[in-house]
């Protein structure tokens, strides 16, 4: 007779695949916090306090970045499933540092509000320090994407 052979119980401590680990989730959790809270110190009050009808696009941006930091928020409890937003406010901050603040700086142009607004864009260095982006890479560029039919 053949001695039964049970099966080694699972290392609870290895992530799987698809997991990273307990540390690496909280301080992508304090990305988000540092991302969400930030918004609500800046912009939030700019929404509840202006006294006077919003030229459009100023309206359109406070709007925005309120909403973001409410997702950001969402990123707290589902740290993996929210990296689309901390993805976005890497991309457009870097696309704008380079689209705009950069040229402005090679050129000499740049003025106090532009300078100002870069130092403040230049606080991106966090959450890219903070996004896992081994995960991000075999997640959304390695990984076949999902069926189209």
């Amino acid at each position: 007779m053949k001695p039964a052979t049970t099966s080694p119980s699972p290392d609870l401590t290895t992530p799987l695949p698809d997991e990273l680990p307990l540390w690496r989730l909280h301080l992508l959790r304090l990305g988000y916090l540092i991302m969400g809270g930030g918004l609500v110190v800046y912009q939030w009050p700019l929404l509840f306090t202006h006294a006077e009808p919003w030229p459009v696009m100023a309206g359109v941006v406070t709007c925005m970045l309120v909403a973001m930091s409410l997702v950001a928020f969402l990123g707290l409890r589902y740290p993996l499933k929210a990296l689309p937003i901390m993805l976005f406010e890497v991309a457009w901050k870097l696309i704008w540092l380079g689209a705009v603040a950069l040229p402005l700086g090679l050129n000499q142009q740049m003025d106090a509000d532009t300078w100002a607004l870069t130092t403040e864009i230049f606080w991106v260095v966090i959450i890219l320090a903070v996004i896992p982006w081994r995960y991000v890479y075999s997640s959304y560029v390695v990984r076949r994407g999902d069926r189209w039919r």
